[in-house]
């Protein structure tokens, strides 16, 4: 019996912030790291790295091409996400499809390898730490709003004069369809007015 093995294909992401920059530098380095990738699977893309990778159409079609077995090479961390934390949820995803990712800058060493693993493992501490850092920041700029009388939460779409009007208003039996359209809100906010008065 003769088994056909599949040869594994080789893609590039290579990303750019703007318009007037140009993305020839980074396949350069690319083909000259030892890489040979048909041009097909060369996806380039113009987007601010602060954008989630999950928000890069670019990336969505890369990772709609690859299959188990492919291998995925980038210049630097940074193609792979928009902080350490989006770094380490595409390279656990990739991993997880069976793709082996080359980072040129960490000198193509591949992220899903062992030596990769031990890379990853820093960057995921860094990621956590960000993780911390991002929690903490937010519970910070909580209890200061809260300290300096802030009311927390979504702001009421009316006022307590115009609450106390609905409350009259329901009371006297007109409807909830009626009611927001006087006030120019949805129904739903009457209903949790109303619902609150009963409860």
């Amino acid at each position: 019996m003769h088994f056909i093995k599949i040869m594994s294909r080789t893609f590039a992401y290579v990303r750019v912030s703007k318009m007037q920059q140009e993305t020839e530098n980074q396949i350069r380095e690319i083909e000259s790291a030892g890489f040979a990738i048909q041009p097909h699977r060369i996806i380039t893309e113009t987007i601010s790295g602060s954008m989630p990778i999950s928000r890069r159409k670019g990336f969505t079609l890369l990772l709609e091409k690859m299959e188990t077995g492919d291998v995925l090479i980038v210049t630097k961390m940074d193609r792979l996400g928009r902080d350490a934390i989006d770094v380490s949820i595409t390279v656990a995803k990739l991993e997880r499809m069976g793709i082996r990712v080359h980072c040129l800058a960490l000198g193509g060493v591949d992220l899903t390898s062992s030596a990769g693993k031990m890379t990853m493992g820093v960057i995921n501490t860094v990621a956590q730490f960000e993780r911390d850092l991002l929690i903490e920041r937010t519970q910070s700029g909580l209890d200061r709003a809260k300290s300096n009388g802030k009311t927390l939460g979504r702001p009421n779409a009316l006022s307590e004069s115009q609450r106390k009007q609905t409350i009259q208003q329901i009371h006297e039996g007109k409807t909830i369809a009626v009611i927001a359209r006087q006030f120019n809100v949805s129904r739903q906010t009457i209903m949790r007015i109303r619902d609150t008065r009963h409860s």
